[in-house]
């Protein structure tokens, strides 16, 4: 029990410092963890990473309207169409013989994180303000068709694909982008926690509320100080969670090798 605690908690701590700062998926970080540390069944994992993922998406996404940082409107078209599309990419990948894109993610993660430190995202409001509302929404939607289809197809990288699509494709400031990813994230993964309880059950209680409440811990924390951060803080704290959660996720899957 005290081995499952300590693991959970660390894996709850990578979790939240990712979804707080970057609005990355839990399951990025506690799955292989899981599976790796405690040798649980992959499904059961992920379902766990899910449900982590919803409280934590739900206070980070909390913090960051309450401080104005939250676009409501255009997430929720996006989320839309990223569900929509999820399903079909994961129909498509079903009829494909294909080898698994596991590192996909992980590469992802730490790509990202270099670039917010060399090439840190400074658009501001005003810019995104400039925007028309026509012209976002139909981004929203060929955007979220895009990274749904993606994290359909192979089966990861949704977070990292929302906050590289808000940030690079979108123009959004980079609070308001983390912002609306975790809004997003928040129902995607309590849809996908749900299905795989309805599926497989919950076989470890204990992983489950160890896991839920160090994510949602370190997550409060992370958006709390995101919020309050310049921008040019905000870009190399969430570059430096990236590329260390990045290698620390490679340096587990390494190690269960």
């Amino acid at each position: 029990m005290f081995t499952k605690l300590i693991v959970c908690f660390i894996a709850g701590i990578g979790a939240g410092l990712g979804t707080g700062f970057a609005g990355m998926s839990a399951a990025a970080v506690i799955t292989p963890m899981l599976v790796t540390f405690l040798h649980m069944d992959p499904y059961q994992a992920v379902g766990i990473a899910l449900a982590s993922d919803v409280l934590a998406s739900a206070v980070s996404a909390y913090t960051y309207q309450k401080n104005k940082n939250l676009d409501v409107r255009n997430g929720v078209v996006m989320m839309c169409s990223v569900l929509v599309f999820t399903l079909a990419g994961s129909w498509v990948s079903s009829l494909i013989a294909s080898s698994t894109m596991g590192g996909f993610s992980v590469f992802m993660t730490m790509l990202l994180g270099v670039k917010f430190i060399v090439k840190p995202v400074m658009t501001t409001k005003e810019n995104m303000a400039a925007v028309s509302k026509t012209k976002r929404f139909v981004q929203s939607i060929v955007c979220g068709a895009m990274i749904g289809f993606i994290c359909g197809f192979i089966g990861a990288g949704g977070g990292m694909m929302m906050l590289l699509i808000l940030t690079s494709v979108l123009g959004y400031e980079l609070k308001t982008a983390v912002g609306t990813s975790v809004f997003i994230m928040t129902f995607t993964a309590l849809t996908g926690s749900l299905s795989h309880f309805a599926i497989g059950g919950v076989a470890d209680w204990w992983a489950l509320a160890f896991c839920v409440a160090s994510t949602l811990l370190w997550a409060r924390i992370a958006a709390r100080f995101a919020n309050r951060s310049t921008p040019k803080v905000l870009n190399r704290a969430t570059g430096a969670v990236l590329v260390v959660l990045g290698a620390v996720i490679l340096g587990v899957n390494l190690f269960a090798k």
